[in-house]
């Protein structure tokens, strides 16, 4: 009896209510809460702390900034589960979850701007935060080897996809080992350098502006998929895991590279992170989440005091 009257305390609140609804689908930090609500911090936080006692949020900090959402499980998952149908969406958990949506999407527009901005200069900034290390030949030693191929000695691997591709460094590496290559990135201007780096391969190069949560790729069209350092730009990661596992056939290979969990703060305003790297733990599940099966993990220092983890997966 008593986590139900924690539970029916804790939404005994327009405002609280208001937080549960808009929570319940996207993570948001306070301020970011505080703008949807027009309420003070002081008033936002107190409530938060309300729900977060209660069980019906989880907070999560990542350098200085806390998010909180709805768990994904538990007691307090299922309570807002069963609820939920009787919540009635007024006008103003209609005007909450509009606001909501339009800062998630603020946030992608900001990425895209940056990235635009800063595609003359992404090698370079990203020679500097791997050092000696050689990402790119880590991404094509992933992918089926050549011999699997036909006995005409073609690829492997028919087609091979890169996420985030940038200036194309990763999709260059691919040619040798598939018979086609797919470049998806959500900026203009990078995806105009990659063209250049790649303009000898001619047809067997598909490049495409798209998000992540929505990729210009069909249901199983791919045997293979990397996606390096750019989860930690995305507001909601699992949403674009499962986009890449809807991407890819039963049983096909996914190599993900991303910075294991951090505190250093200039990486947010240098080049535009969002979160401060994962944790091998976390990574494992959002995959799992998203109906991978993690093959082989590992864990590679770079410069910076980063580490980045090298994870391929497999469709289940």
């Amino acid at each position: 009896m008593s986590a139900a009257l924690d539970y029916f305390k804790a939404l005994s609140d327009d405002t609280r209510m208001r937080l549960m609804h808009v929570l319940n689908k996207h993570e948001l930090n306070v301020n970011e809460l505080v703008s949807i609500l027009e309420m003070g911090q002081s008033r936002v936080s107190r409530h938060l702390k309300i729900l977060t006692g209660a069980g019906l949020l989880v907070s999560r900090r990542d350098g200085l900034w806390v998010f909180y959402a709805a768990p994904a499980e538990g007691e307090g998952r299922d309570f807002l589960d069963a609820v939920a149908p009787f919540i009635a969406e007024d006008m103003t958990l209609q005007g909450d979850m509009a606001m909501a949506e339009k800062i998630i999407e603020e946030r992608a527009l900001k990425t895209r701007q940056f990235f635009n901005a800063i595609a003359e200069d992404w090698d370079e900034l990203n020679r500097e935060v791997l050092g000696g290390f050689d990402l790119a030949g880590a991404v094509a030693d992933a992918m089926p080897a050549a011999t699997s191929g036909g006995s005409d000695g073609t690829p492997g691997c028919r087609v091979a996809v890169d996420l985030g591709c940038g200036t194309g460094t990763v999709l260059e590496r691919m040619l040798p080992r598939a018979q086609e290559v797919i470049g998806v990135d959500g900026s203009p201007r990078m995806l105009e350098m990659a063209r250049r780096r790649l303009a000898d391969a001619g047809q067997r190069v598909s490049l495409r502006i798209g998000e992540l949560d929505h990729l210009p790729l069909r249901d199983g069209e791919a045997d293979f998929a990397s996606i390096n350092m750019v989860l930690h730009h995305l507001s909601e990661p699992v949403a674009a895991l499962r986009e890449i596992g809807r991407t890819l056939r039963t049983g096909g290979l996914l190599f993900l590279s991303d910075f294991d969990h951090h505190d250093n703060e200039r990486m947010r305003t240098d080049y535009g992170d969002r979160w401060l790297g994962f944790d091998r733990a976390a990574l494992t599940a959002r995959l799992s989440e998203a109906g991978f099966a993690v093959r082989r993990a590992d864990l590679r220092e770079v410069s910076k005091g980063l580490s980045l983890h090298l994870i391929v997966a497999e469709k289940s």
